[in-house]
């Protein structure tokens, strides 16, 4: 549909609205409005499965400027519900890059909204906290799009990974490779399964459904649990085939989305935060080294840190900088670990992919002991 006008329009569930420009496809979507503080890698941020069903503020005054490239994304296709931003740029000037960002957005049918005060935006989510939004360049009657948003349901409760995790198993990787890892997926970033293959790591990648029985047929040398979007308390059948895995004696890493299930599998509870962590400039503390790590983020639940303070058999292992969340656990008497950011940076510093590299070192020492 053509938008003779240009125009296009944002409403917050609690009324807000904004006045803009049209940017990507003509049309009406919904989510959760959230926030993103990375200074660039929109199209890593864009496609990244974790973001199914929000709307994307970009904090950056500058979206489109370099493009899009077949070799930055994350996943197939974009993921984000809408994309709300300052200056939005339908011509490019990089090289490398394949086609505009207005190209690819009308590709996806992706609705977005720019030349808003993003800035009030965000300091507006950061007071009130995130709340559903509708972004319309379509619809301009207020009282059309109340009734549109007061239909979509909340984040809390919200099963999403479904909508973007595999259906049916597929492989990865160089199959003469030195270790086996199944990958339980949730909404998994192909930069997590890159990171995985560099280091000698043959993966086959099971879909959310997938019973425990069939991954441990493949006969792993260790699991990777997948980031997601969604609610992980909702997910009982992964929560329980995850609780079998951190019980089998394998080595397990979980990431984001797996890193909450793993935690509930253990008997802690998660929450749904105020505005959530989003962007690639987070301080994350190690607590066993005592460094400092930058690193990039994509969550709107966390686990409960006091919980997990009180347990004998977790041990909290990072914690957020900005407001002492929970960030990283390990079991103390098993090779099973998790953390709550992104380790593969995609984009981001690439402070914490020595993770990966504990991970594998994990394998090497369970094989050790299973041949002696």
């Amino acid at each position: 549909m053509e938008n003779k006008s240009n125009k296009a329009i944002l409403l917050l569930q609690d009324g807000t609205v904004f006045e803009g420009k049209a940017a990507g496809f003509i049309g009406t979507t919904t989510g959760e409005i959230c926030f993103n503080t990375g200074m660039t890698g929109y199209q890593e941020i864009f496609t990244d499965p974790s973001y199914f069903g929000q709307i994307l503020v970009a904090t950056t005054s500058h979206i489109g400027n370099y493009g899009v490239s077949d070799n930055e994304v994350e996943s197939d296709h974009v993921n984000i519900a809408g994309l709300v931003c300052k200056k939005f740029s339908e011509v490019y000037s990089r090289p490398s890059a394949n086609s505009s960002l207005q190209e690819y957005f009308e590709r996806d049918k992706i609705v977005g909204i720019s030349d808003v005060d993003t800035r009030a935006i965000v300091r507006h989510i950061r007071s009130k906290g995130a709340m559903n939004a509708i972004i319309s360049s379509e619809i301009f009657d207020i009282e059309e799009l109340k009734n549109r948003l007061s239909k979509v349901p909340s984040m809390d409760g919200l099963e999403l990974s479904s909508k973007v995790c595999t259906k049916e198993a597929f492989y990865f990787g160089n199959e003469n490779a030195k270790h086996k890892v199944a990958v339980y997926d949730f909404g998994v970033k192909k930069n997590i399964l890159r990171c995985l293959a560099d280091r000698d790591c043959y993966l086959k990648v099971f879909p959310m459904q997938a019973s425990y029985e069939e991954m441990m047929e493949w006969n792993p040398d260790g699991f990777m649990l997948s980031n997601g979007p969604g609610d992980p308390s909702v997910m009982q059948f992964q929560i329980d085939n995850v609780s079998k895995i951190k019980n089998s004696g394998l080595p397990v890493f979980g990431i984001c989305l797996g890193h909450q299930i793993l935690a509930i599998s253990c008997g802690l509870t998660t929450s749904k935060m105020h505005n959530g962590h989003r962007g690639c400039n987070h301080p994350v503390l190690n607590l066993e080294t005592g460094k400092g790590e930058v690193t990039s983020q994509n969550h709107g639940f966390v686990v409960n840190m006091n919980e997990a303070l009180t347990r004998e058999d977790i041990i909290v292992t990072h914690k957020h900088l900005n407001d002492n969340t929970l960030a990283g656990l390990r079991l103390k008497d098993r090779a099973v670990f998790s953390v709550q950011y992104h380790p593969e940076s995609s984009p981001g510093p690439h402070d914490s992919r020595y993770l990966f590299d504990s991970f594998v070192e994990n394998l090497v020492k369970s094989k050790a002991n299973v041949s002696v």
